[in-house]
């Protein structure tokens, strides 16, 4: 009762998710009051589902903002700090809730104080038997005074079905894994008391937010269960629907109306003596039931495996008959689990089999699916133990003939084994826990892949047109699911992109190709996303560090699925360089989208409560975060003899206005000092800088002269403009987004900036990043602040001037400082973007081996001779005969001279200006500048200046 009583109480829990063309963003805050007079503990726990990543998290206690920061995981084992949970099956890494993540994160409140804590996390939903599924876990473990669940759909399509299903309970997200649970709800459920739906064609908002009084007739426990959405959209005929927006695209396929594939199928069942009793019968009945759902055109066969291999019918596939589905009843139900686990001797038997009957009649089996279904709840026991063996046998045993799909029951499992069977041989694994109904999810899973329509599927797009594109190559389609593809355009200004989708259905090779008019699409895709920003207003934050969620949705799907298919390579990888190459990749996404996967963590600080309930004023220490989560194994990516003891802790959410964090008269030494004051509009900056198109000006005090440049880039790469990681630490990257060029214009496209990335590495790493909405400032602290207002932050050698819609001022260590430029656009044109201008106001505490585009030439001198030559196109001043030539660094440079406008049109600067990309001006070539990601701090490849 005492612990009940001190317990800090859940005011509120708001739990808010946009779903924009079924990517999901979902915003959850929690805030609990301390009642007593001395500090307690508060513990935050939030179930994820095990596809989502969290993006964001953040703490404010006591009048305190207490951010977290994404950092790669080290490869080194940590030794793990007291008081940490761990996973409890080191090698596998499962746990009791297969299909969540538990995100934990426990802190002291002072007395008669409040904490508020704030959690995002993404996830693109997946298409199961013909609709999506949206679960939101409310599990607070008590009655909450203010509780309020926010789901906002929004897609370019139709919605044509939505359901809110009555709240679910039990242990595990058991139908959440299979989909299998529309069987066992009624046609017309009723809603969970509250629930509002507000709905037009293609918008849909619903609350739930039930009063004290409707909770605790739910359950006074707290653990009210999952709230959850089912939807599916009109599919567009054809090719399916492609979004485009900011330099990416999203392409959405789901046919329909197609005739179903026959299918050849191997069913390896696991009778091991550990499958006695509830396993066993509720395989028995699944597999009853699938019988049923056979089709005349399919062929089968059953092998059963323990410490002894036995096959149904030896040496062929049956045709689907009466007499046969009864004799396949009786073996299966003489099925007796005894003995131990021969995972390899199943798989070999069953692919044997199935292999042997393809090979008999190659043309006999034209435009059918192969398939092997494979069943098991433990590990080898008897036979090859060795999973490297096992695997290779497999793969060796299949050879890309059919697909592998398998299936753990319970928890002894080698999922890890399981997962990396499926991966390597284009199937699918599902986990089913101990508790849940087994025969349910075993008949769902089978459904889901039970009505083949299409192999051999192949998705092509214009050639040079797409970059950096996600799986584009599918082995079977399902009915009822989709395939989602994401890539980058290479040329933004392009009219239309080709799109030729072929395959084999029952009968033929079919081929879908079409022109879509990207534009139009464009136009489409900011339309809709609009929408759903004024569906929500500003309440869906966290959308990472590119951008709001209407800015950059279709390259966080990217983004996502990207990093999702680097982790599946990374574990399905056969060499230790292969799988170092992926998870560099896959480490690089996930610090670019602030992702926490098995490849990062994320650390946040925690304030130090002194005895009597009050703050202490010393240095809070930075704590893990506990995530109690199999989702290291659950995405194919953690091996844990690597990562045991590392920290799983989550990162960030957007600072809100006049938070009481801004307000603290108490400044502790890792706590950012933010002081509201109007800062100076006039800013002293050099004419050094790229702003614009972009338009490089580079100014050489001691020549007298200015030189400028213009850089042809292409949108998403991202350009290196200073680099001095060696010496003092700084280096500056900017990110390049395209426009469309203006009526009349010579250039195809334009080019701004839309991100700039400042890293200090001393006195540690830190970094500042600036977008023309946001600056995020990741010192000893993290802060995100709007560049609508007026404010200046220091923070640990970091000082963070921002003057409101104007610029924002960066000043590392008290000697380097940088000025970026905001522009932005009230009513913009088709051609203009936001965007940022980047000028180097102070260089003393670079090094004089900077390089970079910009910095490459802070301590150069350079020098203008004439040789003779025809007349320049030079204004007014191409009266002489002889051509301008620029020295640098021993290089001679044809120069021309021209007017640029800088600071934002308020200044014109003569300058001689450099052609084609800049070249001999610049070390290198444009490519050399181009970096992988916006915190590459990589060295100028060529050696320092004297290149």
């Amino acid at each position: 009762m005492l612990t009940k009583e001190t317990k800090p109480h859940i005011q509120e829990l708001s739990v808010k998710t946009t779903i924009i063309s079924r990517y999901a963003f979902t915003a959850v805050s929690c805030i609990m009051l301390n009642r007593h007079s001395a500090a307690a503990e508060g513990v935050f726990q939030f179930l994820i589902p095990k596809n989502a990543y969290v993006s964001n998290f953040t703490m404010i206690i006591g009048g305190r903002v207490y951010p977290s920061e994404v950092r790669p995981k080290e490869k080194k084992v940590k030794q793990g700090k007291g008081g940490e949970a761990k996973p409890k099956n080191k090698e596998t890494g499962e746990q009791s809730e297969p299909e969540v993540e538990v995100f934990r994160m426990g802190a002291s409140i002072p007395g008669r104080n409040r904490a508020m804590f704030m959690l995002t996390y993404e996830e693109l939903l997946q298409r199961r038997l013909g609709r999506y599924e949206h679960v939101t876990s409310l599990r607070p473990l008590q009655l909450v005074s203010r509780l309020s669940v926010d789901v906002t759909i929004v897609d370019h399509s139709t919605i044509t079905h939505l359901e809110v299903l009555p709240l679910r309970n039990g242990k595990s997200n058991t139908a959440v894994a299979s989909g299998a649970s529309a069987a066992k709800t009624p046609a017309k459920p009723a809603l969970p008391v509250s629930t509002v739906i507000k709905q037009n064609k293609t918008f849909c908002r619903i609350t739930f937010s039930p009063n004290i009084v409707q909770q605790a007739k739910i359950t006074t426990s707290g653990m009210l269960g999952e709230f959850v959405v089912h939807y599916d959209v009109e599919r567009e005929l054809g090719i399916g629907d492609i979004q485009v927006l900011n330099g990416h695209f999203v392409h959405y396929f789901a046919p329909k109306d197609l005739p179903v594939v026959p299918k050849n199928v191997v069913f390896v069942i696991d009778t091991s003596a550990s499958m006695l009793g509830t396993k066993i019968r509720q395989t028995k009945d699944a597999l009853f039931t699938i019988l049923r759902d056979l089709r005349p055109g399919d062929r089968f066969n059953f092998v059963s495996f323990s410490n002894r291999i036995k096959v149904w019918q030896p040496n062929r596939l049956v045709p689907v008959t009466p007499l046969n589905v009864r004799d396949a009843k009786k073996f299966i139900y003489m099925l007796q689990p005894t003995g131990g686990t021969d995972i390899n001797g199943g798989i070999q038997t069953g692919s044997s089999l199935l292999s042997g009957y393809l090979n008999a009649d190659p043309d006999a089996n034209h435009n059918t699916v192969s398939l092997i279904i494979f069943l098991t709840d433990g590990r080898p026991t008897v036979g090859e133990l060795q999973s490297p063996s096992i695997l290779s046998n497999a793969r060796a045993a299949v050879k890309e003939q059919f697909c592998v799909f398998t299936i753990g029951m319970g928890n002894d499992v080698d999922y890890r084994l399981l997962e990396r069977m499926a991966l390597e041989n284009c199937g699918m694994m599902r986990r089913i826990h101990e508790d849940s109904d087994a025969s349910t999810m075993l008949k769902g899973f089978y459904d889901e892949i039970g009505t083949p329509l299409l192999s051999d599927i192949r998705v092509n797009y214009t050639e040079d047109s797409v970059q950096y594109v996600t799986q584009h190559l599918f082995t079977n389609y399902f009915n009822g699911s989709e395939i989602v593809i994401a890539g980058k355009l290479t040329n933004q200004s392009a009219d239309s992109l080709h799109v030729q989708v072929t395959a084999s259905n029952s009968d033929k090779s079919i081929v879908l190709e079409t022109d879509v008019a990207l534009r139009q699409r464009e136009v489409e895709t900011e339309r809709h996303v609009k929408e759903a920003a004024a569906g929500v207003g500003s309440g869906v934050t966290g959308a990472g560090t590119t951008g709001s969620v209407a800015d950059d949705f279709v390259e966080r799907v990217w983004g996502f699925l990207s990093l999702k298919e680097g982790l599946r390579s990374r574990l399905k990888s056969q060499t230790s360089r292969e799988r170092e190459g992926y998870t560099q990749q896959a480490t690089n996404l996930s610090l670019t989208y602030h992702f926490l996967t098995p490849l990062t963590s994320l650390v946040v600080e925690k304030p130090q409560v002194l005895a009597d309930g009050t703050m202490a004023e010393d240095t809070p220490t930075p704590t893990p975060v506990t995530t109690e989560t199999n989702k290291k194994a659950a995405s194919a990516n953690e091996l844990s003899d690597e990562t045991e003891g590392e920290e799983d802790t989550a990162q960030s959410l957007h600072l809100k206005k006049d938070q009481p964090g801004r307000q603290s008269s108490t400044v502790t030494k890792t706590t950012g000092k933010v002081v509201k004051r109007p800062a100076q509009k006039s800013v002293t900056i050099s004419k050094t800088s790229a702003d614009g198109d972009p338009h490089f000006v580079v100014e050489f005090p001691l020549s007298k002269l200015t030189v400028c440049f213009n850089i042809n880039g292409e949108p998403g790469h991202i350009l290196r403009m200073v680099s001095d990681h060696k010496h003092s630490g700084v280096t500056v990257n900017g990110k390049l987004i395209g426009a469309p060029a203006p009526a009349g214009s010579h250039k195809q496209q334009r080019t701004y900036f839309s991100t700039i990335t400042i890293v200090v590495n001393r006195p540690k790493r830190s970094y500042i990043e600036v977008t023309p909405k946001k600056v995020i400032l990741d010192g000893r602290d993290r802060l995100v602040l709007p560049c609508d207002t007026t404010v200046s932050v220091e923070s640990g050698g970091l000082a963070v001037t921002i003057v409101g819609k104007s610029n924002v001022t960066v000043t590392i260590g008290g000697t380097i400082r940088f000025v970026i430029l905001v522009h932005q656009y009230k009513n913009p044109a088709p051609y203009q973007r936001n965007h940022l201008g980047f000028y180097i106001s102070n260089s003393k505490g670079l090094s004089h081996d900077c390089h970079g585009l910009l910095g490459q030439f802070l301590y150069e001198e350079v020098g203008l001779a004439e040789l003779p030559g025809n007349a320049t196109a030079t204004g007014d001043n191409s009266t002489s005969s002889r051509s301008p030539i620029l020295k640098v660094k021993g290089r001679s440079v044809p120069v021309v001279q021209k007017t640029r406008r800088i600071y934002s049109g308020r200044q014109s600067v003569d300058c001689w200006f450099a052609r084609n990309n800049a070249a001999k001006l610049i070390d290198g070539q444009y490519e050399d500048y181009v970096v992988s990601h916006l915190f590459d701090t990589g060295d100028w490849p060529h050696g320092s200046n004297g290149a």
